[in-house]
């Protein structure tokens, strides 16, 4: 009864308007947070961002693009670089190793010969920096 009065092609194309509409809804969530993201922005272009979004959403979200889509990758990067030196300052916090005890088990393992000058200083690079 139901394929008589609702026909294939209409499935279809109410699938496709359904995933429009999911990836209409993500586009939309992620202007938002990029503009919430930017530090080069202050509350009142970002309040006129919104507010654009708001009420033309659209063309908001169009104009957004074109004018500040190229750095919108770089801005999530920037946070997700940001995210993680955050989590690896907790875990190293949390581990209670501070930078002598690592130094110490370095020269441990450079005197015992498991490691090589190039990597001993490496990793004392990396430690310090």
């Amino acid at each position: 009864m139901l394929a008589s009065t609702y026909p294939i092609l209409d499935i279809f194309l109410t699938m496709l308007e359904v995933f429009l509409f999911i990836i209409w809804v993500y586009l939309i969530f992620v202007v938002f947070l990029d503009i919430f993201r930017s530090h080069d922005m202050g509350g009142l272009a970002k309040a006129l961002w919104v507010i654009g979004l708001i009420i033309l959403p659209f063309l908001g979200a169009f104009i957004y693009l074109i004018v500040r889509g190229g750095k919108m990758h770089e801005r999530a990067a920037h946070a997700a670089q940001a995210q993680q030196r955050a989590f690896d300052a907790y875990v190293q916090e949390a581990a209670g190793s501070s930078s002598a005890d690592q130094l110490a088990k370095l020269a441990d393992l450079k005197e015992k010969g498991a490691l090589t000058e190039a990597e001993f200083a490496a990793q004392k690079a990396k430690i310090l920096g």
